[in-house]
């Protein structure tokens, strides 16, 4: 029987992140999906079929706007007398070489990456410490535990993202629980973002083995319902022939 939880999930329209929305909500948790392409959104919600027990809503949201984040948050709250699990999926990966200048895509890195996760983390937290419970997931990448050429950025954003979370379960109170997810190649929208040609032909040559994002749908299923006083702290998750 699951114990049924209030979930948020930001980056929700694609790839890992709607998978892991379906995936929950067949599993019978409530999920409350967020993410700036909504007729995305639509879609998803039409080819779920939650459980008895479980549900999915969604509503546009972009994590870069922290009060849309807040709001995200607090609507949830309104709604549902509580959040039991943040999700923070949302990314990007427009990669390039460093001398390739690109420095907007550098920012949208930083801005979606980055500061997505902290809007997340500082519109969550407030409830988290007042009911004394809940449980964070950041989907980081395994570019936080390496680099490869044309990935700089995107590998420091996913470092700090690591570094993050990592930072959070260390202050927090253990009632509340942290999770960081590391994938290695999965299938999914991310490298149709790289306008930079010799970084889209190494990818495509980087990305000849992958998994489906359901693998990582059910890596964050069993943190999450793994006994309070178990913490999964970290998993990394890739295809078998990635090295």
């Amino acid at each position: 029987m699951t114990d049924s939880k209030i979930v948020l999930i930001t980056g929700a329209s694609s790839g890992i992140g709607a998978a892991t929305a379906a995936h929950l909500a067949r599993a019978g948790h409530h999920v409350i999906a967020g993410a700036r392409r909504e007729d995305r959104l639509r879609d998803l919600v039409e080819s779920t079929d939650a459980t008895v027990g479980g549900s999915l809503s969604v509503r546009r949201l972009d994590v870069t706007d922290r009060a849309d984040v807040a709001s995200f948050v607090d609507d949830a709250v309104a709604n549902h007398g509580q959040v039991d699990v943040l999700i923070n999926n949302a990314g990007v990966m427009p990669l390039s070489r460093l001398d390739a200048l690109l420095v907007e895509q550098w920012d949208a890195m930083i801005d979606v990456n980055v500061r997505g996760l902290l809007n997340g983390i500082a519109a969550t937290l407030p409830h988290f410490q007042g009911r004394g419970r809940g449980h964070f997931v950041t989907v980081a990448s395994i570019g936080a535990h390496q680099v490869v050429p044309t990935g700089a950025v995107y590998c420091a954003t996913k470092h700090a993202a690591w570094a993050i979370t990592e930072g959070l379960r260390l202050e927090l109170d253990p009632a509340i629980r942290v999770t960081t997810v590391s994938p290695g190649v999965v299938e999914s929208e991310l490298a149709d973002t790289i306008t930079d040609a010799d970084a889209a032909a190494a990818m495509s040559i980087y990305r000849a083995h992958a998994i489906g994002p359901e693998a990582i749908a059910r890596a964050v299923a069993y943190a999450i319902g793994e006994p309070d006083d178990v913490d999964v702290n970290e998993l990394i998750l890739r295809p078998t022939r990635q090295r």
